[in-house]
């Protein structure tokens, strides 16, 4: 490994002894879950925001929830961080075939497939189906978006994006008659089906609709932060305002944003 790999690693170790940071040695697995999903949260941010320099410290940051739960497994005598390692060279290689050995592929398409039928047999009897194995707290769009990849790869899918328009706009049609009918129960079993078409469209396109959505968050905070800065600059409280005026201020944000 690398000296400053080593050196982070003594850090780690040093900050979880007897005479290490309190803080530290008080965590457990449990106690740092809520670390990791952050940690790999601010990751994508910086991915979003094409942000290098952010990118690096925060991939540091994931790194280091990766030794430390190495390290608290390392204490219960089960593995180390060497083991993790050497745990991932060797699946990255058998999952490699076409690459460290005999076998052929000649697209990602092709690849993936093997990797599936790979990933299958070195479970065995652990998973009956091609759907196991994608986390229950996913969030919601995104955990639809594997599902459906996983059925896609052994056949289970649309022929044509053409089709899979017609599904979000039955879908849609369904939603609408539930919703004049008011019938409550029904109108969020069809806002699922409805959503869980997007997605596939999403995924026929190319477009991760976990990403595509965080991205029209981030930008719904953009503009309404400009709608407040420029009250404010008014002395204008909500109020004072009209859902024109805050339209008008809207538009005025979405024009900056073309801008930049």
């Amino acid at each position: 490994m690398s000296e400053n790999f080593n050196r982070l690693v003594e850090i780690m170790d040093r900050l979880r002894s007897e005479n290490g940071c309190p803080w530290d040695r008080k965590q457990t697995r449990e106690s740092l879950k809520p670390f990791l999903i952050e940690e790999a949260y601010e990751v994508l941010e910086t991915i979003d925001e094409k942000d290098a320099k952010k990118l690096k410290e925060e991939l540091g940051d994931l790194l280091y929830q990766i030794l430390f739960h190495a390290r608290i497994s390392k204490e219960n005598g089960e593995f180390d961080i060497e083991d993790v390692l050497s745990a991932s060279i060797e699946k990255m290689v058998r999952r490699h075939p076409h690459v460290f050995g005999d076998v052929k592929a000649d697209s990602a398409e092709e690849v993936l497939k093997q990797w599936e039928a790979i990933k299958k047999s070195e479970k065995g009897e652990e998973r009956r189906s091609i759907l196991e194995g994608v986390p229950s707290h996913l969030p919601a769009l995104l955990r639809a978006h594997q599902l459906q990849a996983r059925a896609a790869r052994v056949g289970f899918d649309w022929e044509h994006a053409d089709q899979v328009f017609s599904k979000v706009k039955e879908e849609m049609m369904e939603f609408e008659e539930v919703f004049k009918a008011k019938d409550h129960k029904r109108m969020e079993d069809e806002l699922g089906d409805l959503l869980f078409a997007l997605v596939n469209i999403g995924r026929f396109i190319e477009v991760n609709p976990e990403d595509a959505l965080r991205k029209s968050i981030s930008k719904f905070i953009s503009r309404f932060r400009y709608i407040e800065e420029e009250l404010a600059k008014q002395g204008r409280e909500w109020g004072d305002v009209s859902l024109g005026d805050m339209e008008i201020l809207w538009k005025e944000a979405k024009v900056l944003e073309k801008q930049k």
